[in-house]
């Protein structure tokens, strides 16, 4: 109804319009017939659509906005385009064409304005009809052909709420396009599905072809549904709070993300992952290859997968059909029983999605977990009788003593929460009284002291314990790009025999069974001055497992 209402409405503003541009043509000189044309929407300038140029419209529910284009006038007619783009919810929009007499906008066989024909023009009626009609959220293109006698008006309409649309009119179809052009089987081939993976392919965009060093794909991936448009998903996140760069897809830099987005940089492909409160939209750009795998997905859950083709110079963007697949069921991993008072040594891969399934049968009443991460961070979680009784990630040793029933039955689950593979030793015991690390002080930390740093020493202080055992020193001269590597592939689990002969400094007994004076020093002569050393020490207790402490670098002074 709104848009019957709202053609009867053109029809009488271009009524309207020829009726005064009619009462003053007598005094319109011959020469003028452009200046008069081109001055006829003076008071509208704010309603003409630009030619060559992306615009954005903003739409109020139930209240239709309209455009008007004049393309240039040259006798042959001209083609021109219009694309659309819904950025949220669907809309209605319309192109309607004015066309008047060739009598009142044409010339005589003179050259000059006959009054006679302008009285005559009166009378031929002014035709004012639909060219096009369109209710969708799809980017949709209309092309068609003009000449100088028509006028061009596009009518928008939202009636689910407010909304905001970009529209390009181009009627220079020489000069290429605004938008990347899509192949004309624009579909998302799934050619290979994991459990934590899936393998997109697609035909090149003839865009890609041309001009390869100014296009580029992306992918956008989440749990929900697929986007029609980048201009969607753009809204779509920025609906749910989250502050986005002013490009979704070519803001790269990573100061302009915030706390609730993550960017993956790797060698040919820059991921951002949009955290929202249902899920997230990972987006990947991989410059010009028309096949990728997706990594790090989550087994067993389907994911809606769509590609856009992005012209770098302009940020526009044109969408392939999107699509979907469910990655595979993750296999139940294999259950390893645990013998008490054993300990096992498992290796796990973040990558892979590595995990194991520990299970144990209760002996006594109180039982005991202890487990030692020997490098990274760790996830562990223990229900007892299918009841979680405890989870929790971290990095070093953690202990749970847990009280329940005879026969009870325990079921430990560990995986990394890190990228890097790592490793963790696991011990279940019911003699409670008897510790794995019974001998481990408050804090594996070693202390350096500024004040007595010299040119060729340096001391070091660490907790010892209270009942007696053994602490190896080593020390290991280290450049200054060394320092995170060294700091980080640290094996908190190796002991003596995994360090060089050359790197040991000294190894002595200790214990104080006063915890408040159990701290051992070493002051480690014969240093180059102005060096970096990492310091290490490693505790071997009664029970001969060897427990490293965390390292320390310390740089002697430069002059003394």
């Amino acid at each position: 109804m709104l848009l019957k209402m709202s053609r009867v409405w053109i029809y009488l503003l271009f009524q309207f319009l020829i009726a005064i541009s009619l009462c003053h043509l007598k005094n319109v000189p011959a020469g003028s017939q452009q200046s008069f044309k081109n001055g006829l929407f003076n008071f509208y300038h704010s309603l003409i659509l630009a030619d060559g140029k992306e615009t954005t419209i903003h739409l109020l529910k139930d209240i239709p906005k309209r455009y008007y284009f004049i393309l240039r006038e040259d006798r042959a007619p001209i083609p021109f385009t219009v694309t659309v783009t819904p950025c949220d919810v669907p809309i209605e929009w319309s192109i309607l064409v004015h066309k008047t007499s060739t009598n009142f906008l044409g010339k005589t066989a003179h050259g000059n304005y006959d009054t006679q024909d302008i009285s005559k023009s009166q009378k031929i009626p002014n035709s004012v009809s639909t060219v096009f009609n369109y209710k969708g959220n799809s980017a949709e293109t209309y092309v068609g052909m003009t000449s100088f006698s028509a006028i061009y008006l596009i009518e928008f309409l939202s009636t689910e709420r407010d909304t905001h649309i970009t529209v390009y009119l181009t009627s220079d179809i020489t000069s290429g396009h605004l938008y990347p052009e899509l192949p004309m089987d624009p579909l998302i081939d799934v050619v290979g599905i994991g459990h934590t993976v899936v393998t997109l392919a697609w035909k090149h965009s003839p865009s890609v072809l041309q001009h390869k060093e100014n296009i580029q794909y992306c992918i956008l991936v989440n749990e929900k549904h697929n986007y029609k448009s980048l201009c969607v998903a753009e809204t779509a996140i920025r609906s749910s709070g989250i502050k986005l760069p002013p490009t979704l897809s070519l803001s790269l830099s990573p100061d302009l993300l915030d706390s609730q987005q993550v960017m993956i940089v790797s060698k040919q492909e820059l991921s951002v992952i949009n955290k929202l409160n249902n899920g997230e939209v990972r987006q990947i750009c991989m410059g010009t290859m028309n096949t990728y795998t997706v990594t790090n997905l989550s087994p067993s859950t389907q994911y809606y997968f769509d590609i856009f083709v992005v012209n770098l110079l302009t940020n526009a963007s044109a969408a392939y059909t999107g699509t979907f697949a469910r990655t595979l069921e993750e296999p139940d991993p294999k259950v390893t029983e645990l013998k008490d008072g054993k300990i096992i040594h498992l290796t796990l891969d973040k990558k892979n999605w590595k995990f194991y399934n520990l299970q144990y049968q209760a002996k006594h009443k109180r039982v005991q977990f202890t487990f030692w991460s020997c490098s990274g961070q760790i996830s562990v979680q223990i229900t007892r009788n299918r009841k979680i009784v405890a989870s929790e990630n971290f990095a070093g040793l953690r202990l749970f003593s847990l009280k329940g029933k005879l026969m009870d039955t325990y079921l430990v689950q560990v995986r990394s929460v890190e990228q890097s593979n790592t490793s963790v030793k696991v011990q279940v015991s019911s003699h409670i009284h008897k510790p794995l690390f019974s001998a481990l002080p408050d804090s594996l930390k070693i202390k350096s002291f500024s004040k007595l740093r010299t040119c060729n020493s340096v001391t070091i202080a660490w907790l010892g314990p209270q009942k007696q055992s053994k602490y190896c020193v080593y020390k290991k001269r280290i450049e200054e790009d060394q320092v995170w590597t060294e700091v980080r592939s640290t094996d908190r689990c190796s002991g003596p025999e995994s360090r060089n002969k050359y790197e040991k400094v000294l190894c002595k007994y200790f214990y104080d069974r006063n915890l408040q004076r159990a701290v051992a020093t070493e002051t480690i002569k014969g240093l180059d001055a102005g060096t970096l050393y990492l310091f290490g020490v490693c505790l071997i207790g009664p029970s001969g497992i060897p427990v490293r402490y965390h390292s320390r670098v310390v740089k002697t002074r430069k002059k003394c």
